[in-house]
């Protein structure tokens, strides 16, 4: 659950949240492909840092 208030709506939170400003959604997108893509990193310690990202966020997912 987001911590911000976003739309309410049916669909992902996400989605919704990237509603309010498509242009910074499309920089997200740009973004995170270019890491999944082009990374030196291996997919393991990628998602490593990315599940402690969330630990440290308090993410529950």
């Amino acid at each position: 659950m987001a911590r911000i208030d976003i739309p309410d709506g049916d669909g992902d939170e996400l989605m919704r949240l990237w509603g309010v400003n498509p242009t910074m959604g499309r920089v997200a997108a740009t973004f995170s492909a270019k890491v999944y893509e082009s990374s030196e990193v291996p997919i393991r310690e990628r998602e490593l840092v990315r599940m402690r990202i969330a630990q440290i966020n308090a993410c529950p997912v």
